[in-house]
């Protein structure tokens, strides 16, 4: 949650901006409402992390059971949200002993604007390794935070990031020979990282593509997936943290790109997973 006032003797618990424009209302047993906020925006639309927030949201408080986290989230971006009201219809597909189906469908009035599809589990019995080992880089407290530029998308302004992978886009050096980027990434204003924040983090950094190619470039998400690879929050997560991030694009072809990431804790920890496929269509700046 976010910062903590005493008010009176008692503490009151003051939720964060994302928390407030990520939150979802009930309406009925299925559908919840919510309002999408212009600080989320991206050049065409909110951000596709910021909407998969929402989304999970409604599906974490359909599903109901704080024993059973989120494992699995996809969506499927249909069309880009407008500033305003959405409707997320909701349904649970199956429930198993320890594992939770469920989907949802975003809408704004009578327009798509995204399918989902999730996984909550309660942890199950099973080995345990991670082969894959969190990128070395300097800790966050030795890196001076991104200052965004005038002309950055409003969703810039949402971050705290501090780049400490691969090389930064838009610089005088030449193109990087491989599209790989990341660093510390967390929430403007601080608060402990659970699963909707997880998600949004994961379509948060810049592209990778950018330190390969300098060509304006807009990168709508067609689809994004998250794995999460552990329960959230974190036994030990204080609204302080930051998570260290790396997203790469391997391969670009016909019009579209795929982008892999991974999110670590401070302590080593590998959070979450994800793959999206974006599709590349060209920036028109006007002359």
């Amino acid at each position: 949650m976010g910062s903590v006032e005493a008010a009176h003797g008692t503490v009151a618990v003051v939720a964060t901006k994302f928390q407030r424009d990520t939150a979802v209302t009930r309406v009925d047993d299925e559908t919840f409402e919510a309002v999408v906020d212009e600080g989320w925006f991206v050049m065409r639309g909110p951000n596709g992390g910021y909407v998969a927030a929402i989304v999970l949201r409604a599906l974490t408080e359909r599903v109901a059971d704080p024993a059973r986290s989120p494992r699995s989230l996809t969506l499927h971006y249909v069309s880009p949200a407008d500033v305003g009201p959405v409707r997320i219809t909701t349904a649970i597909e199956r429930v198993g002993r320890s594992l939770t189906s469920c989907s949802a469908r975003l809408h704004q009035g009578d327009r798509l604007v995204a399918l989902a599809m999730a996984a909550f589990s309660s942890p199950r019995p099973g080995p345990v390794f991670c082969d894959l080992e969190m990128p070395s880089v300097p800790a966050v407290d030795q890196i001076a935070p991104m200052v965004p530029q005038p002309e950055a998308p409003a969703i810039a302004h949402r971050w705290d990031m501090r780049w400490a992978i691969g090389n930064q886009p838009w610089q005088e050096a030449p193109p990087a020979h491989e599209a790989v980027a990341g660093g510390w990434i967390r929430l403007e204003e601080p608060q402990v990282l659970d699963a909707c924040a997880v998600a949004a983090v994961t379509d948060a950094w810049i592209p990778p593509i950018f330190s390969r190619m300098r060509e304006p470039f807009v990168l709508p998400t067609i689809d994004l997936t998250v794995h999460f690879r552990t329960s959230l929050p974190l036994a030990d997560a204080t609204p302080d943290d930051s998570l260290l991030a790396v997203f790469r694009t391997d391969a670009a072809n016909e019009g579209f790109l795929e982008e892999s990431g991974e999110v670590w804790s401070k302590s080593g920890v590998l959070v979450a997973q994800s793959r999206q496929l974006a599709a590349v269509t060209q920036l028109v700046i006007p002359s």
